[in-house]
């Protein structure tokens, strides 16, 4: 399935049914008054959040939804049915904004969540409801409201527990690869991750979800190479795994480079707790690992984990250093389930 994680969509509300303008007409029944009932309701239109989708690609093929009109009141005192409601089915983690796509007007974090997007215009009032004791035949009726028409845009930030970050050709999809189930692609050219991968990592009888996003650039948050299209969907991750190529010449560069860019996307991402590791030590000596491992921990200011994900050398013990950070924060959510998703 080809994964969209931005789409624009037009909704309408359904437009309330008018009222009617009746008068009772039975035999043997002299002065019978008015008897116009109500229009129906419009159809509202909602968004809500199911399991089991990981993409917008659906709003791909269909970009209109716009909910029935009630209908509209009857002699008798015949109330119009209202319209059905139009439910936008979206993937748990899916923003609502408007159309300027800076405003954010729903936050989607949890299975069945739901908000309303627009509101279907209420029924018009039939001529019964206007006959007072000095105006006993009204021939009045209120039209139904309009329904509301809107523009919005969805985009969905995938939900994990850690989000992989680093350069192109870091490693990153070998090491996704190596400890989960995911099969992204791997291949020995820039950028071969083109969009999000998850896959669930199991670690000493424990389990949690791990994001793979396309690596970054120098300048990816003014829009070079793919952009910073793709960090939305580590945002929400409760740590980073910040992986650095051990063969590259500058280690010390490569990972200032992927913190300037989160930084420059959201000083939220740089406050996340973050485990860096200096990856494809298999092909090195142990005097250029230490080399380049003492630089790497100079630049950052903490500890840095050795690794290989092609040979599975201390891969454990970077998930272990994960679930140590992951596990809190799930502690947390746990005591306080009413507490709101924090990313």
């Amino acid at each position: 399935m080809k994964f969209l994680d931005l789409a624009k969509v037009y909704i309408r509300s359904g437009g309330g049914g008018a009222g009617c303008v009746s008068f009772r007409r039975e035999k043997f029944i002299e002065y019978g008054g008015p008897d116009g009932g109500d229009g129906g309701n419009g159809g509202d239109v909602w968004a809500e959040a199911v399991e089991g989708l990981n993409t917008l690609i659906d709003f791909r093929y269909q970009q209109h939804f716009f909910a029935k009109s009630g209908q509209h009141g009857m002699g008798s005192q015949m109330t119009g049915k209202s319209a059905d409601d139009v439910v936008l089915k979206v993937p748990v983690g899916t923003e609502i904004l408007e159309e300027d796509e800076q405003t954010v007007v729903a936050d989607l974090t949890e299975p069945g969540q739901r908000v309303l997007l627009a509101r279907g215009g209420n029924g018009g009032w039939g001529n019964l409801h206007f006959k007072t004791s000095t105006n006993r035949s009204p021939r009045t009726a209120n039209p139904g409201q309009p329904g509301v028409e809107r523009t919005i845009w969805l985009r969905l930030k995938l939900i994990a527990d850690a989000g992989l970050v680093g350069l192109p050709n870091a490693g990153k999809s070998t090491f996704l690869a190596a400890v989960s189930n995911a099969r992204p692609k791997i291949a020995d050219y820039p950028f071969t991750t083109l969009h999000p991968n998850l896959g669930v990592v199991g670690i000493d009888n424990h389990e949690f979800v791990m994001a793979d996003i396309p690596g970054l650039i120098e300048g990816a948050s003014e829009g070079r190479g793919l952009g910073d299209q793709f960090l939305g969907h580590v945002e929400r991750s409760r740590v980073l795994l910040h992986l650095v190529d051990g063969t590259s010449d500058d280690v010390a560069t490569d990972a200032r480079t992927i913190l300037t860019e989160l930084e420059a996307y959201s000083p939220v991402l740089m406050e996340k707790p973050r485990v860096t590791a200096l990856n494809k030590i298999d092909a090195m000596d142990d005097e250029a690992i230490a080399e380049r491992k003492a630089a790497l921990e100079g630049e950052i200011s903490g500890p840095v984990l050795l690794m290989s994900g092609v040979a599975k050398l201390g891969v454990t013990e970077v998930l272990r250093a994960l679930w140590t950070q992951i596990e809190p924060s799930r502690q947390t959510a746990k005591d306080d389930p009413e507490a709101p998703w924090q990313p």
